[in-house]
C-alpha cells in the first residue's frame, strides 16, 4: 500500500501521522511525505517517511500513485495554510482515486459540525486505525 501524507507550514501534523503509522507492527506500506514547503517535507522525512518531495507538481503527480492520502482537512481547501495549498493541489487530492483520510484540524475560517474537538494524538490514532483496517 502506498500512503501519501500531505502537510504544510511546519509539517507537525504530517510528522505525527507518520510516527503513528510507523508504530504499527507488520504494516506493509510505503509512506510518501509530500510537503507544501521544504520545512514540512523535511520534518515528515525525519519522522520516518520512505520518500519525500515538495511543491505543487510533486503533490499533483503523487496523488495519482497513492492508495491512501492522509493529512489535515486543509489539504482539500484551496489557498489554505496561508496560501500554501494551491487550487491545483486541492484538485489533485480531491480528484485522486485514492482513499482520503482527513484530520479535522484547520486554522481556516471553516467549522465542521458534528466533529468533537479531540486532541491531535487521539485524531492521529483514529486515522492510523482506519488505515490499518484497509
Amino acid at each position: 500500500m502506498i500512503v501519501m501524507v500531505m502537510d504544510g507550514q511546519g509539517g507537525g501534523i504530517g510528522a505525527e501521522i507518520i510516527k503513528g503509522l510507523r508504530q504499527e507492527p507488520g504494516a506493509e506500506m510505503e509512506i510518501l511525505a509530500l510537503g507544501t514547503n521544504s520545512t514540512a517535507t523535511s520534518r515528515m522525512m525525519k519522522a520516518g517517511a520512505n520518500k519525500g518531495a515538495t511543491g505543487e507538481n510533486a503533490i499533483v503527480r503523487t496523488c495519482g500513485k497513492a492508495d491512501v492520502i492522509i493529512g489535515p482537512i486543509a489539504i482539500i481547501i484551496s489557498n489554505a495554510m496561508m496560501g500554501e495549498v494551491t487550487p491545483g493541489m486541492t484538485e489533485a487530492v480531491c480528484s485522486s482515486n485514492a482513499r482520503k483520510i482527513l484530520i479535522p484540524l484547520t486554522q481556516e475560517n471553516v467549522r465542521i459540525i458534528g466533529v468533537n474537538g479531540e486532541p491531535l494524538p487521539h485524531l492521529v490514532g483514529q486515522a492510523v486505525k482506519a488505515i490499518k483496517e484497509m
